[in-house]
């Protein structure tokens, strides 16, 4: 993960009118490369920069059906992260590969409740937040398929149905 932050900091150069292609050549994270190949993500609410990224990311490797890259972005890794995101790609990889919006509630400092919008109806509920290295990254801790596939019951049928607050704040 350190090394894609490094890559994010680098790719964000080109928007200051800089040229850096440094990323990706030797095995290493490519953000531009990533946000090239797939579909734009639809966002709704206040993502902050953290947390947009990290939720990106977990949207890409579900579309290149990448557990591996996935379990990569895990807050904490070992055998949950491993396992979940097995699961989560076999449960929505192929829907990521379509449309995806990601409506984001609360605020984003340090961590951040999403919904993901599949075409086709199908939705998942991931959290985002900074991890002990002070790092974005995906909670995976869905080791059971059927949680790791199951639709959250609170979220509204459509993105922005609660106007990306919390019903608890």
């Amino acid at each position: 993960m350190h090394s894609a932050k490094k890559c994010l900091a680098l790719a964000l150069l080109v928007g200051t009118g800089l040229s850096v292609t440094a990323c990706g050549a030797d095995g290493t994270d490519d953000y531009q490369g990533d946000y090239s190949r797939h579909k734009p993500l639809h966002v709704v609410g206040y993502p902050s920069r953290g947390s947009l990224e990290t939720v990106q990311r977990t949207v890409w490797r579900l579309a290149d059906r990448d557990p591996e890259g996935l379990a990569g972005l895990a807050v904490t890794g070992g055998t949950a992260a491993d396992t979940t995101a097995r699961n989560w790609v076999d449960a929505f990889g192929e829907a990521a590969g379509g449309e995806v919006t990601a409506d984001f509630y609360d605020e984003g400092s340090t961590r951040q409740v999403v919904v993901l919008y599949f075409t086709g109806g199908r939705k998942k509920e991931v959290e985002v937040r900074i991890g002990e290295d002070d790092t974005w990254g995906v909670t995976l801790d869905e080791t059971d398929p059927a949680e790791a596939a199951r639709a959250p019951g609170w979220a509204p049928a459509a993105p922005g149905g609660t106007h990306s607050r919390s019903t608890a704040s």
